[in-house]
C-alpha cells in the first residue's frame, strides 16, 4: 500500500541545524529504502528563500504500522528534525 507522508521540520531557531546534524544518516535511509522498492520518491520541501522546511516523500508498506516503525527510527524523527507528519493513503494514478 502507498503512502503519502509529509513531515514538517521545527520552526525554532535551532531546526536546519538539527537537519543538518541528521542528515547523512537520514540520505543513507532513504537510499536503502529506494534500493529496496519501499521509498518511490522523497525529498525536502523548501520555503519561499529555497531554505529546507520539511519533507515529503511516497512510501510503499504493507499497512500503516510499517509506515509508523520506519518514522520512529529515522534519524530525523528520532533527531528532533521533524516536528510534524501526516501521512496518508495514497494512490498513484494508473496504479492499484
Amino acid at each position: 500500500m502507498h503512502f503519502a507522508v509529509i513531515a514538517y521540520d521545527g520552526t525554532d531557531e535551532g531546526a536546519l541545524e538539527r537537519r543538518m546534524k541528521a542528515r547523512e544518516a537520514h540520505l543513507a535511509g532513504a537510499k536503502k529504502m529506494k534500493d529496496d522498492g519501499v521509498m518511490l520518491m522523497g525529498g525536502a520541501m523548501l520555503d519561499e528563500t529555497g531554505k529546507m522546511i520539511g519533507s515529503l516523500m511516497v512510501v510503499n508498506y504493507p499497512d500503516r504500522a510499517g509506515v509508523d516503525a520506519w518514522l520512529k527510527a529515522d534519524p530525523y524523527t528520532t533527531g528532533d528534525v521533524w516536528r510534524k507528519i501526516d501521512v496518508r493513503p495514497y494512490r498513484i494514478a494508473g496504479m492499484t
